[in-house]
């Protein structure tokens, strides 16, 4: 293994996995976990490794570049790489990965196949996140999609199959806008006569120049009344605010939240959402840069919305799950209105909250699972009194939910405060406004989550938990890798700004901000 093939091996050492497990008999459950085990900690283990020796922090540049001709009669390339906003990403990829598998433990229907699912999801997670040529980013989008539908569809609860068709269908849509656009900026690039014409920098310097126009494209890259880069900034907006999910596309998620099993909503939230707002970082903004500062006060307006809208909903909810996955839309919300200021503090925080966000929604999640494999139900409120028998489970939960709605000295405050300072001090023409209108819902955060603690925690002990087992070690060891980096980054968030910093100060240039 060399430097320019690490990120290769990091993508794909868990389709050997899969490989193996599929040789394996299936009830043969340990050896099935322990492969699972490996071909998910030795690629987390090459990803601490660049980011804490092969990657030069200070550099901007995309660094372990592996380029190599793959389809040649599309010039599509196997063109991968990293900098520091996508290695960050990498790297919690892997970890909510690794942790995935013992929190898997708990299922018990077609282990093997549930494991190999797995390791095909991580495959296209972590093959987005590499990916610079965009013929084979899209495939890679499209990798994650299958293995996330029979994860729920066939794991999940009472509705899984609803859930899963609702989830195909949206992301199905957001795609089908994705190929409409990509296949328009191949033909544009082939066009002006680009050496590369789906490498992703490559688009982004002829972007930068003024030649992405459509003007080689029949009736000059119009469509729908809209001109080349109008429609194509929409179609890849649709496509990756779906992921995300920014308001109004977001209602696929409370459904398949509520109906995947807890290890699918932990990558769901922790890593899945948070495609979408890389994918506007390096795919989407940067290659149609005119577009975006055209609608960027209409992007913050959607953030805010989402800000506003998902906490009020989260406040309304009883079951415990479905309020996790709203407060997701109201976090997630954060990062969209830090990226449309076009400020460098606003795009440092909302790529600072992408991460934060995935280790905080790890731990809510996780601590679902914890009470509903003991209670069986999500009920707020059929709890109470939990805090008098479970004890440990109240202490890492008080935590995670202080992670959660970002109170100071953890990951969570400093990243929402960077993005609302950004935001306010916009040159942009209301953005102040908006940012005072979205404390709105950091006050109603605080509301639902400190209520949701006084209903399952406090007061009257409910008679029919009294024998209920404290948190065990297992579904600790599975909640603390994210809860220290709640802390820690809290204190020390220069561990990952420092990594972020020059690329997000090169994307802002490109921007024009």
């Amino acid at each position: 293994m060399n430097d320019h093939t690490i990120l290769s091996w990091i993508t794909f050492i868990p389709l050997i996995g899969m490989g193996a497990i599929l040789f394996v008999p299936r009830n043969n459950s340990g050896v099935i976990k322990l492969i699972a085990g490996i071909a998910t900690a030795i690629p987390f283990l090459l990803a601490t490794q660049v980011y804490f020796g092969l990657f030069d922090k200070k550099s901007a540049e995309l660094q372990l570049v592996q380029q190599l001709d793959w389809i040649k009669a599309v010039d599509a390339q196997y063109f991968v790489g990293v900098d520091g906003l996508s290695l960050a990403l990498i790297w919690l990829a892997t970890l909510l990965m690794l942790v995935a598998v013992p929190a898997s433990f708990g299922i018990q229907k077609a282990q093997k196949s549930y494991y190999a699912l797995l390791l095909l999801l991580e495959v296209g997670i972590v093959g987005v996140f590499v990916s610079l040529d965009y013929f084979l980013f899209y495939v890679f989008w499209e990798v994650m999609l299958l293995p996330m539908y029979f994860l729920i569809g066939i794991w999940g609860g009472p509705r899984r199959e609803y859930a899963a068709i609702k989830f195909f269908l949206y992301t199905l849509t957001g795609s089908v806008l994705m190929l409409v656009a990509i296949i328009a900026l191949r033909l544009d690039m082939g066009a002006i006569g680009a050496e590369n014409p789906f490498s992703i920098p490559e688009m982004t310097l002829q972007a930068g120049a003024g030649m992405l126009t459509g003007t080689g494209l029949p009736f000059g890259g119009h469509l729908l009344g809209m001109q080349f880069t109008t429609w194509i900034f929409w179609f890849l907006f649709v496509g990756f605010a779906i992921k995300i999910p920014v308001f109004p596309f977001h209602t696929w998620l409370p459904d398949a939240h509520v109906q995947a099993p807890t290890p699918i909503s932990v990558i769901l939230a922790g890593i899945l959402l948070k495609l979408g707002g890389y994918g506007l970082m390096r795919a989407c903004f940067p290659i149609v840069p005119s577009a975006f500062n055209e609608f960027a006060y209409a992007l913050g307006i959607l953030g805010v919305i989402s800000i506003v809208y998902g906490a009020f909903v989260a406040l309304g909810q009883t079951d415990f799950k479905r309020m996790v996955a709203y407060s997701s839309v109201s976090h997630m919300g954060f990062v969209l209105l830090g990226m449309a200021a076009l400020q460098n503090w606003g795009m440092s925080g909302a790529a600072l909250q992408m991460f934060n966000h995935g280790t905080s929604s790890a731990v809510l999640f996780l601590i679902v699972g914890v009470i509903y494999d003991r209670a069986h139900h999500r009920d707020l409120n059929g709890f109470g009194g939990l805090a008098q028998v479970m004890r440990k489970y109240w202490a890492l939960t008080t935590l995670g939910f202080f992670a959660a709605l970002g109170l100071p000295g953890l990951a969570g405050f400093v990243s929402e405060a960077m993005t609302l300072m950004g935001a306010y001090n916009s040159e942009r023409e209301g953005f102040k406004t908006l940012v005072i209108i979205s404390v709105i819902g950091i006050v109603i955060t605080a509301a639902f989550l400190l209520w949701t603690m006084q209903r399952v925690f406090l007061g009257n002990l409910n008679e029919k938990y009294k024998d209920f087992d404290d948190i065990n070690f297992r579904e600790i060891m599975c909640q603390a890798p994210f809860l220290f980096l709640c802390v820690f980054l809290g204190v020390a968030p220069w561990y990952l700004l420092d990594w972020m910093q020059p690329s997000i100060d090169k994307l802002v240039t490109t921007l024009g901000g």
